[in-house]
């Protein structure tokens, strides 16, 4: 059977060819997530997952994996909090104690060599 015959062809003609005696099954299309998300709001609003399956050509399976999720992703969403103006200033602020330091550490690297590797001197009090 030719490519086009077999396109044209109904459902038991594909068995018959296939030399098998059940139907075979129709061939798997993508879905958008539009569409998967259409789909598992159906199941989560109470209609049967068999049936929407069936209506759909998809698995049980991959519409129970694509439920779990949705429902990941957004019990995810539900635990982060947007950032505001606080956290932004906190990052400002620990990004400048970062800059300080490095200098900091920079400026007692630099003493260090010109005092020959050795401790400050300590001053001598006047009497």
């Amino acid at each position: 059977m030719t490519d086009e015959q077999r396109a044209n062809a109904g459902v038991s003609e594909r068995a018959h060819d296939a030399g098998d005696e059940t139907p075979a099954a129709p061939p798997r299309r993508r879905m958008s997530a539009g569409c998967k998300q259409e789909a598992v709001l159906r199941i989560l609003r109470g209609e049967d997952l068999e049936l929407v399956s069936r209506e759909l050509g998809v698995t049980a399976a991959d519409l129970s994996g694509w439920r779990a999720s949705f429902l990941a992703a957004g019990a995810a969403s539900l635990k982060s909090r947007p950032e505001d103006s606080r956290d932004r200033e906190l990052r400002a602020m620990k990004e400048k104690i970062g800059d300080l330091t490095m200098a900091n550490e920079l400026l007692e690297a630099k003493i260090g060599k010109m005092e020959g590797g050795r401790p400050l001197g300590r001053r001598r009090s006047r009497k």
